[in-house]
């Protein structure tokens, strides 16, 4: 139901990223599929979210890049139907990212370097973002560091508290 109401208040060149553990990537990408354009699933190195079980460790989480239209942003170019890029083989941007680390910053579930990465992909600065699962701000934080403006929602009060004074102190 969340992501009909997503559909409805996005701009036709806006995007939409989902974060997700590998357990939940497929269910989402079926969701996302009825509604929008799948641009790509990215797989990030996700140390922190280990089973640490007699079988293969799972390090990786994914996130699902998806459009309203196939007339978007991305790297600070518009994206369209007839759109061809030129890039150099050490300028291909990859949708495998080993490179940012799992640290985790102060009070937030992923690296900082993660959310920057998205808003600079897919925004401008002074761009809006909206966050309608904020846990404990990371996207928020993210957000104003990188110039953009942001709307977060939270049902858990303590949280929403929490990741107010964390925006704040930015």
């Amino acid at each position: 139901k969340w992501l009909s109401e997503v559909y409805r208040i996005l701009k036709n060149t806006g995007a939409i990223y989902i974060i997700t553990p590998w357990q939940y990537s497929g269910m989402y990408q079926g969701l996302l599929s009825n509604l929008f354009q799948v641009q790509t699933r990215i797989t990030w190195k996700n140390k922190v979210d280990s089973n640490h079980s007699n079988v293969w460790e799972n390090n990786i989480s994914d996130i699902w890049f998806a459009t309203k239209t196939n007339e978007f942003l991305f790297n600070q170019k518009p994206i369209g139907v007839n759109t061809v890029i030129n890039q150099e083989m050490d300028d291909i941007i990859s949708n495998l990212w080993i490179d940012i680390p799992s640290i985790i910053d102060e009070g937030g579930r992923y690296p900082q370097k993660l959310y920057s990465r998205i808003l600079d992909a897919s925004s401008f600065k002074l761009n809006w973002v909206l966050d309608p699962f904020m846990g404990f701000g990371d996207v928020g934080v993210a957000c104003k560091s990188n110039g953009r403006r942001f709307i977060g929602l939270e049902t858990n009060k303590d949280y929403l508290l929490l990741a107010m004074k964390r925006i704040d102190n930015t």
